[in-house]
């Protein structure tokens, strides 16, 4: 398996597990189809490996070294504080665990930024801003008292749906090329 098929099944298995975290915030009616259609999905990514680019979409991260080299634990390590940081303090500080959805989605969306860094693929810093905002907006719906099923929609079904399809999204041609820096 290569590096890029690897990367989009752990993405969809983010996506995957995000719905499914949330989906029972909503009515059954709602939430189950939602779990099957993330389920499906899921399986056909693994089964049929998802869509590639016109280029293959196998290139190197910067410096041409492994996908999961140094630059990615740095940025996972830093993500990994960040949500330890932030449910504490809204666990025991804020006593708002509704929110928490919210956080990470939040900072699951910025750490596609440090990822687009260190793997020289910008189009990761459309998908980091688009979780990033949902997890803002989840934040935000969580603050103003709004349902868990809103919040949870918000903030944890559609980054889980983004996910997903980022997945099965090709990789343009230009994401082959490293950016100079």
């Amino acid at each position: 398996m290569n590096r890029d098929r690897t990367g989009r099944i752990i993405g969809a298995s983010f996506g995957l597990f995000f719905v499914q975290a949330n989906a029972g915030a909503l009515p059954t009616r709602i939430g189950a189809p939602l779990r099957g259609l993330a389920g499906a999905a899921f399986v056909a990514l693994v089964v049929f490996g998802g869509r590639r680019g016109a280029s293959g979409d196998t290139a190197r991260p910067a410096g041409g070294g492994a996908g999961f080299g140094r630059g990615y634990w740095y940025v996972v390590a830093a993500e990994a504080l960040a949500l330890v940081a932030g449910l504490v303090v809204i666990s025991r500080v804020l006593h708002a665990p509704h929110a928490v959805v919210g956080w990470i989605a939040f900072v699951v969306g910025v750490h596609f930024f440090g990822l687009a860094a260190a793997w020289r693929r910008p189009r990761l810093h459309v998908l980091g801003a688009g979780l990033a905002a949902c997890g803002a907006a989840g934040l935000a719906l969580a603050a103003s008292g709004a349902s868990t099923a809103a919040t949870a929609t918000v903030a944890g079904i559609l980054p889980g749906a983004l996910l997903l399809g980022s997945a099965w999204w090709p990789a343009p041609a230009a994401a082959t090329t490293p950016v100079a820096s």
